[in-house]
């Protein structure tokens, strides 16, 4: 789910004019658009200058958005059927949408373009018109059958290659050639052998290759969160967002950084494209915090850290809760109530790093005559929190399938948006609305697509399980080092890649090595979700802390390394809730879900202090390494690990509070002496 192709400089400027009613602080932002398309390939579309063209667009981008809100409320037909339009419909917006390359034209559609357009239509059409006919020979495909096989292959790379770059692309023809020729490669990987045949009768004619779970998930959850994300943004949710956190957090020392964190959470779960929302938002926080007195990379850093984390944040989580829950056969809810703990736990250690930052700088906030009240925030723009309290109703408590809650969703914040006229939409809003939810859900689709040829093929040759029992064997039986060398393998696949295939990707392949070690499939699948995200801030090809680093002006190495710092926390809390499931509100009552919640906090804090080296005052290294063993211990399970900790928090507040005194007497003395 990625805002790339929604208005944002729009939006940017919208801040900033609300900014200029209000007397916020006024600062220059870059151009959000020349840096959305630097870092981020998803938002390299085309402007069509031919205004017939660009209607004939609009007008096919309207009819696929409504045609999955017509099947959220009436049912899709059969799984072949609806999965194969779906991808077929948005591969031809996409070879619409995106230039091949970069000197390709960005005002008019290319020949070859149109070509690709009609064999996309034809992939789809073959299968509606034969359904009957491909019914009965499943397992024994035709030549056509074969074609047509080989030719969405092709088409789905390429759209690939144009969306997300290289990365998946070339993953996806890696395991192709591992299924034509695996039968002669390593011996603990070898597989029987497939033909040709065989192999793209498996990719285009089962629900197991191209049409997977992840495009059952694209072509139904995710298309209408799409869809939500659009028709809020068009209604100033984004806006919203960044006001009522300068209003909420702004004055407090260190106050943009921390509006940078909360806001980027909040539109993060709902977008689901880190760098798209480092782009969007940054544009607007970046310039803040460094108006401010932060480091130019240590804003950067914030903006990147906030950013990935709000695909680890309920109740949207960027979509990818969907495809979990689908994946394990699991209760949307279950997933979503799951992930709460550890994603409040993630954002508390950088909201508490900011703050001991700000504390040892002696930063202040924003004064408060050029903040907005929230109080005025809040008749400006409240009303738009409606539609999200109605989605948590209808997930989490009325009964309804997720999909009629969506659409109920959408219909409702069109109907709210109406009640102001600041974010009345027009008709040729909701017209522009619906165009952008099927654009935007290109991106998500493609690489689903693509990442159905991978799963594809794990699925066929049984590669998965090959390699989950060598990261076993590798792992010497130890939980902790298995971990670590899971960890490892989600970083380095999920390097380059959006977190919904990189989700998808680390599941299918590193998640199965932790079931064999007797970790639960809800706690494996959250450990892979995690690494496979946090790969957007850990260098080198840290993707989210560069296009942070590109808006901040500073080292984009240096950037990602702080951003690592901030999300320290995420990097631990993985592993903790292996060994402690209680982070995950698993099998737990009240009184001890208190505790482990409790004891949580307070150790995520202690390791903000030990990362900063700061909490009243500075901490010498020897308290600050106890104060960060002493954090690690308050995260880990058991009522011994809790006492070290506590013993450890007891020593590290006394010494603080010693320091502190000896600092004022200091001062005092100086003071006196002049």
């Amino acid at each position: 789910m990625n805002a790339a192709t929604t208005p944002t400089s729009q939006a940017t400027s919208g801040s900033q004019a609300h900014a200029t009613q209000q007397n916020q602080p006024s600062v220059s932002t870059p151009d959000v658009g020349e840096k959305l398309e630097q870092f981020d390939r998803e938002s390299r579309t085309r402007e069509f200058s031919s205004p017939v063209t660009h209607w004939v667009f609009i007008a096919f981008a309207v009819l696929v958005s409504l045609y999955h809100m017509y099947i959220a409320y009436f049912g899709a037909p059969p799984a072949l059927l609806h999965r194969s339009l779906h991808v077929g419909a948005i591969l031809m917006l996409c070879f619409a949408l995106y230039p091949a390359h970069k000197k390709a034209s960005r005002q008019r559609i290319a020949p070859y373009d149109l070509v690709l357009i009609v064999a996309s239509a034809s992939t789809f059409g073959y299968i509606w018109l034969n359904y009957r006919d491909i019914l009965d020979r499943i397992v024994s495909p035709n030549t056509t059958d074969v074609v047509f096989g080989a030719l969405l292959v092709v088409l789905v790379i390429e759209a690939s290659r144009r969306v997300t770059g290289w990365a998946l692309p070339i993953l996806s023809l890696v395991f192709l050639a591992f299924a034509l020729f695996g039968q002669h490669g390593p011996l603990r990987f070898r597989h029987r052998g497939y033909e040709v045949d065989d192999i793209l009768d498996f990719l285009y004619l089962t629900n197991e290759g191209i049409f997977s779970t992840a495009v059952a998930v694209a072509a139904s959850y995710i298309f209408l969160f799409v869809l939500f994300g659009a028709v809020l943004q068009k209604s100033g949710l984004g806006q919203f967002f960044n006001d009522i956190a300068l209003a909420l957090a702004g004055r407090s020392r260190g106050g943009p950084a921390k509006v940078a964190v909360i806001s980027s959470g909040f539109l993060g779960s709902i977008n689901g494209s880190a760098i798209a929302n480092v782009v969007t938002t940054g544009a607007f926080t970046i310039p803040l915090m460094k108006k401010v007195g932060f480091k130019p990379y240590f804003a950067g850093g914030v903006e990147a850290s906030a950013s990935v984390g709000g695909q680890i944040l309920p109740p949207i989580m960027g979509a990818s809760a969907f495809i979990m829950a689908e994946t394990l056969g699991m209760q949307y809810t279950e997933v979503a109530i799951a992930a709460l703990i550890p994603a409040v736990l993630y954002y508390i250690g950088v909201i508490m790093q900011v703050h001991f930052r700000a504390v040892k700088d002696g930063l202040s906030g924003i004064s408060s005559e050029n903040l907005p009240a929230v109080k005025e925030v809040l008749k400006e723009r409240g009303h738009l929190l409606v539609p999200l309290v109605i989605l948590v109703y209808m997930l989490f408590f009325s009964g309804q399938t997720i999909l009629f809650s969506a659409l109920l969703t959408i219909l409702a914040t069109i109907a709210i948006a109406q009640l102001r006229g600041n974010t009345r939409m027009s008709v040729k809003d909701i017209i522009y609305a619906l165009a952008d939810g099927a654009k935007t859900s290109v991106a998500v689709s493609i690489a689903c697509a693509c990442v159905g040829i991978i799963v594809g093929v794990v699925t066929l040759t049984g590669f998965g399980v090959k390699l989950a029992n060598a990261i076993v064997i590798l792992g010497e039986g130890s939980l902790l080092l298995s971990l670590v060398l899971t960890m490892i393998a989600c970083i380095i696949l999920g390097m380059g890649l959006p977190s919904i295939p990189a989700y998808i990707i680390t599941s299918t392949m590193a998640a199965p090595a932790l079931a064999e070690l007797g970790v639960e499939a809800l706690v494996a699948h959250l450990f892979v979700f995690y690494f496979g995200l946090f790969a957007n801030i850990t260098p080198p090809v840290a993707l989210a802390g560069f296009a942070a680093a590109g808006l901040a002006g500073d080292d984009p190495m240096k950037t990602s390394v702080q951003a690592m710092r901030l999300a320290i926390a995420g990097y631990f809390i993985p592993f903790m809730f292996v060994y402690n499931p209680g982070l995950l509100l698993q099998d737990v009552t009240w009184a001890s879900g208190a505790l482990v919640v409790g004891t949580a906090i307070v150790g995520v804090c202690m390791l903000s202090a030990a990362v900063e080296g700061y909490a009243r005052t500075r901490l010498p290294l020897v308290v600050r390494v106890l104060v960060g063993i002493g954090g690690l211990a308050l995260l880990l399970p058991g009522l011994l690990s809790d006492a070290v900790g506590v013993g450890i928090l007891v020593i590290g507040l006394a010494q603080q509070l010693l320091a502190k005194r000896s600092e004022s007497e200091s001062k005092t003395t100086e003071k006196s002496a002049r």
